[in-house]
């Protein structure tokens, strides 16, 4: 088989390995990290065995998914780090990572399930680490964050910011923009010029409230 005859089928496994990946991300948004691998293959319209070749099982799929979040993690934090200024530095990873998770409504079912202490997974994960504690210490020996500022706080962040984007998502899709700007401001950074997100209105409000098990309405 020529090179010619092998790029289509190489283009093939990997548009299949992406509808795996999005289909699932949709599964576990919707139900969590128990959609067996063959209701993602049916979903996603493609064999069981071409599902089961490329993820063997579901933590596979899982540790997949987690990895290439982090990478995009990794990604947003090298930028940052190569910001002269570190007040930049720090809001600019903040703000980029907080966007990327307000657009992700799987990510903290992958968190919980990914084998974060093994392997690859826990080798990118200390990758991350490594990175955003560089960015809040330098924020703190500069003196651009209040003095007890720590990584465990961009974590904190992170996760209310994903909190706030989770309910909201489906009715004022840019509300966690606000609570991150009040968020900063308590770590001691300054202000964004450009930060002018209202308040969600009474009925935003009231839409983004818990609704009962199963409720359509």
């Amino acid at each position: 088989m020529t090179s010619d005859t092998q790029r289509p089928l190489r283009a093939d496994a990997e548009r299949n390995r992406r509808l795996v990946m999005t289909t699932a991300d949709r599964l576990f948004a919707q139900r969590g990290a128990t959609v067996p691998l063959n209701e993602i293959a049916r979903e996603a319209g493609i064999g069981v065995g071409t599902v089961y070749r490329r993820f063997p099982d579901l933590q596979s799929l899982v540790d997949a998914l987690f990895t290439e979040r982090f990478t995009v993690f990794l990604d947003l934090a090298a930028t940052a780090a190569k910001l002269p200024d570190p007040a930049q530095a720090l809001r600019h990873y903040l703000l980029a990572a907080a966007q990327w998770r307000s657009e992700d409504r799987a990510l903290e079912v992958i968190l919980a399930n990914a084998s974060v202490d093994t392997g690859p997974v826990a080798r990118t994960r200390d990758q991350l680490g490594r990175l955003v504690d560089g960015l809040a210490e330098r924020a703190v020996r500069a003196g651009a964050v209040r003095e007890d500022f720590a990584s465990a706080d961009v974590y904190a962040f992170l996760y209310m910011i994903g909190a706030v984007a989770d309910r909201t998502h489906d009715v004022a899709p840019d509300a966690w923009r606000r609570y991150a700007e009040v968020l900063m401001l308590g770590f001691g950074l300054e202000p964004s010029p450009t930060a002018h997100t209202s308040a969600m209105t009474d009925d935003q409000l009231l839409d983004s409230w818990p609704k009962p098990s199963g409720d359509q309405g």
